[in-house]
């Protein structure tokens, strides 16, 4: 479960984590995210991984991590035994991101979920005018060796949360193209390049 991940997400989601907070990183990568955390932010917790050359990495930080691919469901984890739950640029290559989520939000009492969005006006163009799955430095994949199984839009993330009831803490959206700059904010799923979501159950949330 190795995902390359898009460090420009970093320096927003840093903003929402409480000082001290107890996080759980799933599918963490080489550790980079955590170690910040843990680095300015004073967080404790692990981070999950299951690809041999990102664990020698995170182990190399000092960042705690567990070997376990990530399918279906966290049951080595008690209810609300985190603060927050954190999994960047991966929600799109599992193979069940609804309970994914929803497992997210037993063990932490908030997440945060970052993932590329499928809807962006550059993607939707590449396919009506090529008639091709589109291969860019977002998604520098071919369609028969790609890890996203799940095309994933800024409109149907917010459905799903919407659905299952949770209650959106913060959001924000990227772009690095100058049109998609622009525009993003007034219309996020035709021209957000990456999306940025704060979760909490809204039974959990005091008002």
């Amino acid at each position: 479960m190795r995902v390359v991940k898009m460090r420009v997400d970093f320096d927003i989601l840093k903003n929402w984590v409480p000082q001290g907070s107890h996080v759980l990183d799933l599918a963490c990568g080489d550790g980079a995210l955590l170690r910040s955390l843990m680095d300015d932010r004073a967080v404790t917790g692990y981070g999950l991984e299951n690809d041999h050359t990102s664990i020698t990495q995170c182990i190399e930080k000092g960042v705690n991590v567990i070997d376990r691919e990530l399918v279906r469901d966290l049951s080595e984890f008690r209810n609300n035994s985190f603060d927050l739950v954190i999994m960047t640029q991966a929600i799109q290559v599992m193979k069940y991101p609804d309970i994914i989520l929803d497992e997210m939000l037993r063990v932490g009492r908030e997440c945060i979920v970052t993932f590329p969005n499928f809807g962006n006006l550059r993607t939707r163009a590449h396919l009506a005018l090529r008639g091709k799955m589109p291969v860019t430095k977002k998604l520098p994949y071919q369609w028969y060796d790609t890890p996203n199984i799940h095309f994933c839009t800024v409109a149907d993330f917010q459905s799903l949360c919407q659905s299952k009831g949770y209650r959106f803490i913060n959001q924000a959206t990227q772009a690095e193209l100058l049109f998609n700059k622009q525009f993003k904010g007034l219309w996020p799923n035709l021209f957000a390049e990456n999306a940025i979501y704060h979760l909490t159950k809204e039974t959990t949330q005091t008002e």
